[in-house]
């Protein structure tokens, strides 16, 4: 029996989330959720319980000191809200974790009595892959749903997916036979400099977000460290005449493919964006702390990776954009 005493009725609530492991290529999902908990100043006000879902010799907890105290911190998932503010507010429940090691049907099905508890009117995941794609370009965002209504309605793809899934797939099923409508955001990150973070994959994947539920999402110093991030991306490819050449070779078949998509529905997107941040009735508030929140609770230089075959990390072949993977 699931109680959430201090919670507060909620303003037409999406749940939001991803999992750290299998379906986070350059932590971009993660790093997502985490961006919007930090903005809006979550509430953590649920967590997992760890025994029944992680292997400790697989995700190991943590040791760390508060005032000469040695505590542990043990890998897990959280819940907290957020509000945003505005002309139209409403509410996001925030779930952060790992993929856990066991009982994978137990967990959704209990992220799911969340979310009925809660009143959630729909859950969106987010998720990252490895593919074939230019990081001089922008970050490929496919929106995939088993819903065919919500297919329809919302723009999105069908996914057709069959192959070996994670977390993300599974919960995405387990929230349509729980009749809950449910969307899968992928992001596409460049094998060749997989290594975490990616902020260029997380703003993509914001911004797709912002675009799914007509909301404005802070973005604070995110673009500059997706500027960052490729910048130095192209100075190190610069550096090695194998690497340069693979680049121009995707940028060439990404350009190819993309060239009828040069205008409609991506410019106006981009402009529906642009009114949005400029219409201060839409600026976001933080919450007004009447949540519950838990006590316990630099940019990095990427490194290239010239061998074009995908990483051992999923999924194991590289997406067809045309084709998504399965949320």
């Amino acid at each position: 029996m699931i109680e959430l005493e201090g919670v507060p009725e909620l303003i037409d609530p999406v749940m939001v989330a991803a999992f750290e492991g299998w379906n986070d290529a350059g932590d971009a999902a993660s790093g997502a959720v985490t961006h919007l908990d930090r903005e809006w100043k979550g509430e953590v006000f649920a967590a997992l319980d760890a025994e029944d879902y992680y292997d400790f010799q697989v995700n190991r907890p943590t040791v760390w000191l508060e005032n000469g105290v040695r505590k542990i911190t043990w890998p897990t998932t959280r819940l907290s809200v957020v509000r945003i503010g505005g002309a139209k507010p409403r509410d996001l429940v925030l779930v952060r974790g790992i993929e856990p090691s066991m009982r994978w049907r137990s967990f959704c099905n209990e992220i799911l009595a969340f979310a009925h508890e809660l009143g959630v009117e729909m859950v969106v995941i987010l998720g990252a892959l490895l593919g074939d794609t230019p990081h001089t370009r922008p970050v490929p965002v496919s929106g995939v749903t088993s819903d065919a209504d919500l297919a329809r309605t919302m723009d999105l793809e069908e996914t057709k997916y069959e192959g070996p899934t994670g977390i993300v797939g599974v919960l995405q099923e387990a929230c349509t036979h729980a009749g809950v409508p449910a969307v899968s955001l992928w992001a596409a990150v460049p094998h060749y400099v997989s290594q975490p973070p990616n902020p260029k994959a997380t703003l993509a994947l914001l911004n797709r977000l912002e675009d799914l539920l007509d909301i404005r999402i802070p973005l604070g110093e995110l673009p500059e460290d997706a500027r960052a991030w490729q910048l130095g991306v192209d100075q190190l490819a610069a550096e090695d005449s194998e690497v340069a050449e693979y680049v121009q070779t995707l940028e060439e078949a990404r350009d190819t493919a993309d060239l009828p998509e040069a205008s409609g529905d991506a410019i106006a997107r981009e402009f529906e964006r642009y009114l949005r941040r400029r219409d201060p009735s839409a600026a976001a508030e933080p919450s007004d702390g009447s949540y519950l929140r838990d006590t316990s609770s630099g940019r990095t230089k990427p490194r290239l990776r010239p061998d074009p075959e995908p990483p051992e990390e999923p999924p194991a072949a590289a997406p067809d954009e045309d084709a998504p993977p399965e949320a």
